[in-house]
């Protein structure tokens, strides 16, 4: 997994300015948190790309805009947004360990 996040994260800083951004580093990008701060958005994503699927991702990337679907989604009892959580959790850490 290490190995893995490693690699994800050098691939995601060493793209070309012209390739195609993930949905979260989009997401980031039109974010308050996130304008102006590109290579930080990017850095996030090699997170994502590390540790969430791309449904995750895309699901994720929505938090962005509505916070309190986070919210909605950690109280959720559905066995399914339970898992999600999880690999967003672990995404956040990642994202925190790497780009913070």
């Amino acid at each position: 997994m290490m190995k893995k996040t490693l690699f994800a994260l050098a691939a995601a800083t060493l793209m070309p300015a012209f390739a195609q951004a993930g949905p979260v580093e989009k997401a980031c990008l039109r974010s308050d948190r996130g304008a102006g701060k590109s290579s930080l958005c990017a850095c996030i994503q090699g997170a994502a790309d590390a540790t969430l699927t791309g449904r995750d991702q895309r699901r994720a990337a929505n938090f962005f805009e509505d916070p309190d679907a986070a919210q909605q989604m950690r109280v959720s009892k559905g066995a399914s947004d339970s898992a999600f959580w999880r690999r967003y959790q672990a995404f956040g850490q990642t994202a925190e360990a790497y780009c913070g």
